[in-house]
């Protein structure tokens, strides 16, 4: 039997209509326990998206519960380490006691969470500790989108695969300097050298189909001409991007954001200069198989 929410004190508001996910409010995400969990757990590949409102957790607390919706990642670079939790991936542009902590600016293009290795990221909890002025994260459904694809590029798609890679995207670090671009990317590649991942996917709990590429990581089609395959994601990409696809969380103070990365990708919007920005991220495995192999 899934499990329901019924008995659980969860207050949830769907979104306006052909919006996405649900907020969920007057619940403290430190009272979570087995059972809550695996009916928080089972929402979120449901609704895709959860926005936690009114949280109010110490850095160790927001660990403690990601870690009882699987197992927290520790992020392949260890320059976006929180310094006392690795498992916390730190986007910040704020000096702590003069010195930097984390990177800045990370995320400003669609992807999906870590897509460029073997086992992507299953799900994805975000808590900002500095939220700049309007700070928003957008969302698309690549469920919808798969399911509204023109006939010619769902035929496309359909039993291809694609090559994700997220080299053009390094962070240059102090440590890169004199080095020629060349040599980082040959660096970069050697330690993360992309994946191949099928570009429509089957959830393993839902059994919905999604669409699985993203403009900032899936780089080329696989067993298709290079000048084919770039024509061929740039009208896919067009596609994907419509506006009408996009859905927009405004972030407010004690929001933690939780999503399934199978079918959503997302990017964060721009910080205007000036602006103090924190985020702690923590990406979660939660122990199935990122997608059904008989998509």
């Amino acid at each position: 039997m899934n499990p329901s929410i019924g008995s659980l004190p969860f207050e949830i508001t769907p979104p306006p209509a052909g919006g996405l996910g649900c907020v969920i409010e007057g619940f403290d995400l430190r009272r979570t326990d087995t059972e809550t969990a695996a009916v928080i757990k089972r929402l979120v590949y449901e609704k895709k998206l959860l926005v936690f409102r009114g949280q109010r957790l110490e850095t160790e607390e927001y660990l403690d519960v990601a870690r009882r919706f699987g197992r927290p990642q520790v992020y392949f670079q260890s320059h976006y380490h929180h310094p006392e939790h690795p498992e916390i991936f730190v986007s910040s542009n704020v000096k702590e006691n003069g010195e930097k902590i984390g990177v800045a600016g990370t995320g400003r293009f669609w992807h999906t969470d870590y897509s460029f290795f073997d086992e992507p990221l299953s799900t994805t909890m975000v808590y900002p500790q500095v939220l700049p002025r309007g700070r928003k994260t957008f969302y698309i459904d690549m469920e919808r989108v798969l399911a509204s694809l023109p006939d010619h590029l769902r035929r496309t798609v359909e039993g291809r695969k694609a090559f994700h890679e997220a080299t053009y995207y390094y962070k240059v670090q102090p440590w890169d300097i004199d080095k020629a671009i060349a040599e980082l990317m040959e660096e970069f590649r050697r330690i993360s050298p992309g994946a191949v991942h099928p570009m429509v996917i089957r959830h393993p709990v839902t059994g919905a189909r999604s669409l699985y590429v993203s403009r900032g990581f899936t780089t080329r089609i696989m067993d298709m001409p290079h000048e084919e395959s770039r024509a061929v994601l740039d009208e896919l990409f067009a596609f994907v991007e419509r506006p009408e696809h996009i859905h927009a969380h405004v972030w407010e103070e004690g929001d933690i954001l939780y999503w399934d990365n199978r079918p959503l990708i997302h990017k964060a919007s721009e910080v205007a200069p000036g602006d103090p920005s924190v985020s702690f991220r923590i990406g979660v495995y939660d122990g199935l198989p990122f997608h059904d192999d008989g998509a």
